[in-house]
């Protein structure tokens, strides 16, 4: 018999149902076990009078052992599983479980070492499809728009950024680096022709930071298109890109958020606020007193982002704002420059900061003068051959997955967020 998934159950037909058994409550008189599978969960109710082989079965089975049952779905008003319970005439012990080791309450180091566990709860299931409508979203809207998915190599022979904060790992007789960034890549795809491309594929980054929003290994969607006029195209991009998205999650999973994550999805309004970095500062410190450290001048550190969206709220009513204007020495050395100022943003959401976006430098001497500045010529040499042999005007911007779907949800960590965290103490399981 073919299984059928709970939600597509009919009253009184002869069915197979399968999956994890949540609750199991051994009665005097009954045995009652909450079935859930990928759909839905049912109450599976059991007389012991009429059924001792099946009972005879259940006796040690605990709770998230895998059970498969054949029988009928029947209405009941005293059933509170949405006044559905299922009969059965068989059951099958796919997979039985030992007694789970995260206890009510266990840390979050306890809850990583058994992750695959972890992720079996209400929130975690609900946290994992949100992440994978985002993706969906994204991806639609750009194939909709003529962009191309691309796949760029992991393993380089450079560093795709800087020299710093890479993996370096053994290549046969020669070093190789794990990709920071598919940024390169995606450059070299719109010198190709292709004009409009987008990736999403892992990222890695040698920073030992221990913060609730970063990660050794993380996703990454990024995008890149050419001929535009400059970063306002860029930023205008990313707001359909966003609004979509937002707009597709909270219609399929809004409510759902709301009841296990006490969360509202906002859908953001076009455009959203804009203002330069040095206005930014007056403004932090006019309001809440607040300068930025020397070290930190021409760029946003943890704190000018958490004032920013507070002054974001107040000031436009908006959980988004665009930050432009950075100092030259804060930005990467491929970002275009109008009067020595990168011609780039970063976008803040809920106080973090999700894009560094930027209109690219496509001219091949104005690139290399800028590699050369930041003492990188040798290190991106292979790059800088991308743009010997024309290259149109363009730009892109890159977004975490797993940042995003954190603030999304108001998660502590991304650590709670992603899949399987990968940070520097931890590469298991």
């Amino acid at each position: 018999m073919k299984r059928t998934l709970i939600n597509e159950l009919k009253e009184n037909e002869v069915t197979k149902i399968s999956g994890w058994a949540k609750k199991i409550r051994n009665t005097k008189y009954m045995y009652f076990i909450i079935l859930e599978d990928r759909s839905g969960s049912i109450q599976v109710s059991i007389e012991k009078e009429n059924n001792e082989e099946m009972c005879n079965k259940l006796e040690g089975i605990l709770t998230d052992s895998i059970l498969e049952f054949e029988g009928k779905m029947v209405l009941s008003e005293y059933v509170k599983q949405g006044g559905k319970e299922f009969i059965p005439d068989s059951i099958n012990i796919i997979s039985s479980s030992e007694a789970s080791p995260i206890e009510e309450g266990a840390n979050i180091d306890t809850r990583l070492n058994y992750r695959w566990i972890d992720l079996r709860s209400d929130k975690n299931n609900l946290m994992m499809r949100v992440q994978s409508k985002l993706v969906e979203s994204f991806r639609e809207y750009l194939y909709k728009n003529d962009f191309t998915e691309i796949h760029t190599p992991k393993l380089l022979g450079a560093a795709s950024e800087s020299g710093s904060e890479v993996f370096e790992v053994k290549y046969f007789d020669t070093k190789a680096y794990l990709a920071q960034s598919p940024q390169f890549y995606k450059q070299m795809a719109l010198a190709s022709g292709l004009e409009r491309v987008f990736e999403v594929g892992p990222c890695f980054r040698a920073e030992n930071s221990n913060t609730n929003r970063h990660a050794t290994e993380f996703t990454s969607f990024d995008i890149e298109f050419a001929y535009i006029d400059s970063y306002e195209d860029v930023m205008d991009l990313e707001e359909d890109l966003i609004i979509k998205a937002l707009t597709d999650i909270k219609n399929i999973y809004g409510e759902d958020i709301k009841e296990l994550f006490n969360e509202e999805i906002i859908i953001p309004n076009k455009p959203f606020p804009r203002i330069k970095l040095n206005d930014l500062y007056k403004e932090l410190h006019e309001r809440y007193n607040y300068k930025i450290p020397t070290e930190d001048v021409g760029d946003m550190n943890a704190e000018t982002e958490k004032l920013t969206y507070k002054f974001a709220k107040e000031v436009y009513n908006s959980e988004f704002i665009f930050v432009t204007d950075f100092a030259k020495t804060k930005r990467a050395f491929y970002h275009k420059r109008e009067n020595d100022i990168p011609q780039g943003y970063d976008l803040i959401w809920k106080g973090t900061e999700i894009t560094t976006g930027a209109q690219r430098e496509h001219r091949y001497d104005v690139l290399k003068k800028q590699c050369e500045e930041k003492g990188l010529t040798k290190d991106v040499e292979f790059y800088l051959q991308f743009f010997k042999y024309g290259c149109p005007a363009h730009g892109g911007f890159a977004i975490g997955i797993d940042r995003f779907i954190m603030l999304l949800l108001n998660i502590p960590s991304v650590k709670e967020e992603m899949f399987l965290f990968r940070g520097p103490t931890r590469l298991t399981p």
